[in-house]
């Protein structure tokens, strides 16, 4: 239920701020609105409002701005010059301009809210990254904090307030094909050193929403201590018990939770796990027991498990600015992401970038209800996220959207005349087309995600 309202409330949000910046730009531009739809299909709701009927309708999946325009049927002699088409170049232009702005105006504001506001995100320091990924080839080691970055070749680094902020880095470093160089230290600050990630090696194809995890960044530093154990799971029956920390599995000594966690996951087999010796410490002793894991199905593969939780909670700090500084942070975010996602989509297109980092409605409606239920500021970052994405859609020079009608806008400026009615036609049917490529290939990869085929 709190998916399904998170995703409404998201849509209704996005809809409304994009078609009221055409319909403030319309009534600035001398322009009669009459109607503006929250939605498409049968009204639900509707209510006059001086000139413009405002309609809630049945189908959340958009909206629209009805103007007075000729090419849609007879206009009255005494509306003429309120019409659409009879407006300036100059003025049509900033009516569609409005719409994909009004998102990206509400991207920074939300942006810059969020960082006044501040969160809570784990400390910058690292789990024990994978064996072969990039993380434990570069050296980097359980407990290592990244306290700043920069790229190859430049001179200053930039400080590292989090753990999401270092995957944002690492993110626009592969981007570019760029290698990222970490000044880091332990878990206290002593022993700075600097490793670098030779990110410069990774496709572009591969540059998605599984990079960072690939990489070996993903996990923040967790002790590899018990927190709750089920009872009568392969843990509880072994004796373990709440507060346990593990010092070693079979001879190995255990560094921090994820190396647990791998070395738990990772013990099948032949579709079997094999009894485990674990060393603990429980209370300043230190005692022996054997634990026998089960074998479960997860992501198309054999995996263990001991039925506890693993970890006490990373280390998290409040990340929070200053008024001014929140807005400069809500204007360079909200440019950064409209720019990589133009990057994104670019090599998408020409085949240097997956497909799969296209997502649909199920996806962002899973997203929406992860966000309302970790609380008002992740929501708040998610409904920035998507806002900016639908501006920057929109701005796309396909004739189905703002962009495409800016697109025609340029053609009429250069050669004195808009395209033709044979030529308008075949723009639409191609931009229609283009689209439900678009919208196909990111349901299917909705569906892949839900059935784990991605």
């Amino acid at each position: 239920m709190i998916t399904v309202l998170a995703f409404v409330v998201t849509l209704g949000i996005l809809i409304v701020i994009h078609e009221w910046g055409h319909y403030r730009m319309a009534l600035a531009c001398g322009v009669k609105v009459e109607r503006f739809s929250v939605g498409f299909g049968k009204p639900l709701l509707r209510w006059q409002r001086g000139e413009t009927e405002f309609v809630v309708a049945a189908i959340p999946l958009g909206g629209y701005v009805k103007m007075l325009d000729e090419r849609e049927g007879p206009v009255a002699t005494s509306d003429l010059d309120r019409a659409f088409n009879r407006k300036s170049l100059r003025q049509r232009s900033a009516i569609v301009l409005a719409g994909p702005l009004a998102n990206l105006v509400l991207a920074v504001l939300l942006y810059a809210l969020v960082g006044y506001v501040g969160k809570l995100e784990p400390r910058a320091v690292l789990a024990t990254p994978p064996t072969a990924s990039l993380a434990e080839k570069a050296g980097l080691q359980a407990g290592d904090w990244v306290q700043a970055v920069r790229r190859d070749g430049a001179s200053e680094s930039i400080p590292v307030r989090s753990l999401p902020d270092l995957h944002w880095h690492v993110l626009r470093a592969a981007l570019d094909g760029d290698r990222l160089v970490l000044d880091v230290s332990d878990r206290d600050g002593r022993g700075p050193r600097s490793l670098t990630l030779d990110l410069a090696q990774i496709p572009p194809r591969e540059v998605d929403e599984g990079l960072v995890r690939r990489v070996g960044l993903a996990m923040p530093f967790d002790e590899p201590v018990l927190g709750r154990v089920v009872a009568d799971g392969p843990a509880a029956r072994a004796g373990a018990q709440v507060g346990d920390r593990v010092l070693s599995v079979d001879g190995v000594a255990m560094a921090d939770a994820q190396a647990l966690f791998s070395r738990i996951r990772g013990s099948v087999v032949a579709g079997q796990a094999p009894p485990q010796l674990w060393l603990i410490e429980r209370a300043g002793r230190r005692l022996e027991l054997t634990v026998t894991p089960r074998v479960v199905a997860a992501d198309g593969a054999s995996v263990a498990r001991i039925d506890a939780y693993i970890g006490r909670g990373a280390d998290r700090i409040k990340v929070s600015h200053g008024l001014l500084e929140s807005a400069v942070i809500g204007f360079e975010r909200t440019w950064e992401m409209a720019a990589l996602t133009l990057k994104t989509l670019g090599r998408m297109l020409i085949g240097e970038a997956s497909l799969k980092n296209l997502s649909g409605p199920i996806t962002i409606a899973d997203v929406a209800g992860q966000a309302a239920q970790s609380g008002a500021v992740p929501f708040l970052e998610f409904l920035a996220f998507v806002s900016l994405s639908l501006g920057v859609l929109n701005l796309l020079p396909l004739p189905m959207l703002d962009g495409g009608h800016l697109m025609l806008y340029i053609f009429e400026a250069v050669r004195g005349r808009p395209p033709s009615d044979l030529w308008l036609a075949r723009l639409q049917r191609g931009g229609l087309a283009v689209l439900l490529l678009m919208m196909s290939v990111a349901l299917y990869n909705d569906v892949a995600r839900i059935f784990g085929l991605s």
